[in-house]
C-alpha cells in the first residue's frame, strides 16, 4: 500500500525525516507547476526519480532493481524512468484516499506489508483509522516491492486463509 495522496500533499515520510526526494520536489508547493508549454500543449514533467545518482534513499534504490529492469519495466509507467505531470499532484491533494476508509466495513481488509518497507507507516495507518474487521499481516524481512515478484516473501497461505474465511460467509 502507498498512499499517495499523503505522499502528493506531505512528502514521503520515514519517522520524522524526509527521505529520497527534496522537499521542494515532494511537498504541494514544489509539485504543482505550469500544467503545459502554450505554445506546443505538451505536459511538463516532474524529474524522473528512478534514475539512480548515488546515496539515494534504499526504497529508490529498490524500486530502479524493480521497475527499471525486466521484473518490472514497461516503456510507458511512470515508474519505469518516466515521471508524473507537474499536475498530477493536484488531483492527489483533492482526493484524501483515507477519508472513508471506515465505510469499507463490514467487508473485511487484509492489510499486507513488508516489515523492512519505507512505506510500513501507510499500512499501520490505514490499519488504525480501518473499522473491524480488519488484519494487518507484516511480513518478515520483507521490502516493499519484495511483494511484488519475490514468491518466497509472498504469503499465499495467509492470503489463501484470509479469502476462504471471509469469502465463504
Amino acid at each position: 500500500m502507498h498512499g499517495m495522496s499523503r505522499v502528493m500533499l506531505k512528502g514521503r515520510i520515514i519517522g520524522t525525516t524526509r527521505a529520497g526526494v527534496g522537499e521542494e520536489e515532494s511537498s504541494a508547493q514544489g509539485s504543482c507547476g505550469k500544467p503545459a508549454n502554450r505554445h506546443t500543449g505538451i505536459p511538463a514533467y516532474q524529474p524522473a526519480y528512478n534514475k539512480l545518482k548515488g546515496g539515494e534513499a534504499q526504497f529508490l534504490v529498490d524500486y530502479a532493481d524493480y521497475y527499471m529492469t525486466k521484473r518490472g519495466y514497461h516503456p510507458r509507467a511512470v515508474n519505469s524512468g518516466n515521471s508524473w505531470s507537474v499536475t498530477t499532484p493536484m488531483a492527489f491533494m483533492n482526493f484524501p484516499l483515507m477519508t472513508y476508509i471506515k465505510e469499507i466495513s463490514p467487508r473485511p481488509i487484509l492489510f499486507i506489508h513488508g516489515e523492512k518497507a519505507h512505506s510500513l507507516y501507510f499500512s499501520k495507518t490505514a490499519y488504525e483509522a480501518a473499522n473491524q474487521p480488519k488484519e494487518l499481516l507484516i511480513v518478515n524481512n520483507a521490502t516493499h516491492v519484495d511483494l511484488y515478484d519475490r514468491m518466497d516473501k509472498i504469503p499465499f497461505d495467509n492470503i489463501t486463509a484470509f479469502f476462504n474465511k471471509n469469502l465463504n460467509k
